[in-house]
């Protein structure tokens, strides 16, 4: 197989490889872009064979012998690996990767570990002495994929599940060699666990089956280097594809941004303001120019090769004009966004960019470099949120403004819902934010017994706005038995406990920190514990942020629900002045039967004209855009690093 093809047994990243010895500094090679192989010799033993991508003639072979291997998985989500091989001593061989797409990582990761397990159970050593000896000629064929029966297989190997083992602090041995303390393996998500717990630990292929036909496409399509918009209406999966998209790029030049600092959060990114250096992008282009010159910011600039923009309805069509000619000036590059490939997101049928009353919003599809910019428009259709046919299609008429008698007939009758169960209320969804903070403020205060406070632990104390401003929880958390509550991140997807799962904290743990327990909706009963959420700051830097992953709920506002499936809500369309607004609140309901809507009024129910236009168009051309996804060359990130 050649470099460059397809396979979950082979990547492409920058490598560095170090030799350790008894004494003295190790020696260490750096290749910055390099393919990485899992293979068997002409002995068929496993090997691992490492080709500097600028000189293919010189691979460096790297034998996988069986009990000789260790894989450390702690920060395979940021794209980093590395293996260690050789026998337990001062003499051995480390193998670091990094800037690796993290799916293809995860892949790679998974078919080393499967393939070293197999050949620990049945393959014996090939001595040095073999070896050496042997007049075979030399060669390596690269690994066969691997099949369902290796997974099953795979499983049913508890005892060799130590070959993804990190050793840790106190893990040295004893005197006569009995291990000090149990080994611990590192997963893949970070997640430490005993051996024990590591056999019946589940890790996933990260196959690509889980994606829609759609999804697919959109993903192809970028993977191909073209400059893609996608959209879809609210629960198509626009969001999942976006971060399946970031784990398919290599992180050291992919900047994943969004329009809002939650919505940056849910793609562990930076707001697209906070990535661009140029404020409120309001003063004279010259000027913004000068900003974005600074040292911290040019470099981003820079180094950037894929831009992602989450939420891009509420991005103003003449701040995209000017990123463009920012990254031109910025890069020294008259191609399109300076050379940025750009993946794009967004439905502009929802919420638009804040404007002033007297003027009108322009979309970035309005905006002049739009059109030389992107390359497809592409849409999702298939709903993945709700189920029920006829909601579905019932939320389509509101997404394009059009209120028949039906709608109107069916919406108003939802006021006389029922969607309270187990002491879990309605949240009520408003447009203002100042009626959320006084609604939970006055509801917590009403509710009997003592007020329990969490308080956050932020990595840097002198920046807690800009965590605020893209965390989804705050840095204090106030909590009562019996305070109506949200999650603010998947805990456990399988059981029902996904970002905005509801529920209600029916009391505190007596031991340790008090921590909250709530039974939620999905019919879970569980204490919530910290969270930690990775957040990028000014200039590259990263903070982070440790707090209970819940929210007060008994209301929230329409653009901080935007993303989010709610279990039971409560909407009140009294109050709403955007195009968009109605539609996204009513989006957000998982069911028809979960929905309840307050003073409904037809009038509300609108869509810009504009922007209905756009979409007549895209689907026009939707045709166009397959033919031209028939003829997209082999993915460009797999290309070139």
């Amino acid at each position: 197989m050649q470099p460059g093809s397809e396979a979950d047994g082979q990547i492409r990243c920058t490598v560095a490889i170090e030799h350790l010895g008894a004494a003295g500094a190790p020696k260490r090679r750096l290749l910055r872009d390099a393919w990485v192989t899992l293979g068997r010799d002409e002995f068929r033993a496993l090997a691992l064979q490492v080709v500097d991508a600028g000189r293919p003639g010189c691979p460096q072979n790297f034998p996988l012998r069986p009990g000789e291997v260790r894989v450390f998985t702690r920060f395979v989500k940021e794209g980093k690996s590395s293996l260690r091989l050789g026998p337990a001593g001062p003499h051995h061989v480390q193998v670091l990767f990094s800037n690796c797409p993290p799916d293809r990582l995860r892949r790679f990761v998974q078919t080393l570990r499967i393939k070293c397990e197999a050949a620990q159970e049945g393959t014996k050593p090939v001595s040095a002495r073999r070896r050496l000896l042997s007049s075979l000629p030399r060669s390596f064929d690269t690994v066969s994929p691997v099949q369902a029966r290796d997974l099953q297989q795979a499983r049913a190997r508890p005892a060799l599940a130590d070959v993804a083992a990190t050793p840790v602090k106190g893990e040295e041995t004893r005197r006569g060699g009995a291990p000090r303390k149990r080994p611990r393996i590192e997963s893949a998500d970070g997640e430490q666990v005993t051996e024990r717990q590591q056999a019946k630990k589940s890790w996933p292929m990260c196959s690509r089956a889980s994606l829609s036909q759609e999804q697919l496409m959109v993903l192809s399509a970028v993977l191909s280097g073209k400059n893609v918009f996608f959209t879809g209406s609210a629960g198509t999966g626009k969001s999942y594809l976006l971060k399946r998209i970031v784990a398919s790029l290599p992180p050291d030049s992919t900047c994943a941004t969004a329009s809002t600092g939650v919505a940056a959060c849910q793609i562990s990114g930076t707001t697209l303001h906070a990535f661009a250096g140029i404020g409120s992008g309001k003063a004279p282009l010259p000027q913004c120019i000068e900003l974005a010159q600074r040292s911290g910011v040019r470099q981003q600039w820079l180094n950037c090769r894929y831009l992602i923009i989450d939420e891009i309805s509420m991005v103003e069509g003449e701040f995209f004009d000017k990123l463009e000619a920012v990254a031109r000036s910025v890069r020294k590059c008259e191609d399109p966004f300076g050379g940025i490939q750009l993946i794009i997101c967004g439905d502009f049928l929802q919420l638009p960019p804040v404007s002033k009353a007297s003027e009108q919003p322009k979309f970035c599809f309005q905006a002049k470099s739009w059109r030389r910019c992107i390359h497809l428009n592409m849409e999702l259709t298939e709903v993945r949120r709700q189920t029920d046919k006829e909601f579905i299609s019932l939320l389509n008429m509101v997404r394009l403004g059009r209120c028949t008698e039906e709608v109107t007939r069916q919406l108003t009758l939802t006021a006389t819902h029922r969607v309270e169960r187990d002491g879990i209320l309605a949240t009520r969804l408003c447009t203002h934010k100042d009626d959320v903070e006084l609604t939970n403020a006055r509801q917590l205060h009403e509710l009997p017994g003592e007020q329990k406070s969490f308080k956050s632990v932020d990595s840097d104390p002198l920046q807690v706005k800009m965590i605020d401003a893209q965390c989804p929880v705050g840095s204090v958390i106030e909590l009562k038995q019996g305070a109506q509550v949200m999650l603010a991140k998947n805990l456990d997807v399988s059981r029902g406990l996904v970002n905005g799962a509801r529920g209600v904290v029916i009391g505190f743990e007596s031991e340790g920190k008090g921590l909250p327990k709530v039974r939620f909706m999905c019919g879970v009963t569980i204490a919530i514990g910290l969270e930690r959420w990775v957040l990028k700051g000014p200039a590259g830097t990263h903070l982070t942020r440790q707090q209970l992953p819940l929210k007060l709920a008994w209301a929230i506002s329409i653009h901080k629900s935007q993303g989010m499936s709610l279990d039971c809500a409560e909407i009140s369309l009294a109050r709403v002045f955007e195009y968009g607004q109605a539609y996204v609140a009513l989006s957000r309901a998982r069911s028809f039967a979960g929905l309840r809507v307050l003073d409904f009024d037809p009038k509300v129910v609108r869509a810009n004209p504009y922007v209905l236009q756009f979409y007549r168009q895209l689907r026009r051309d939707k045709f166009l855009t397959q033919v031209m996804l028939l003829l997209v060359p082999h993915p460009r990130h797999h290309e070139t690093l």
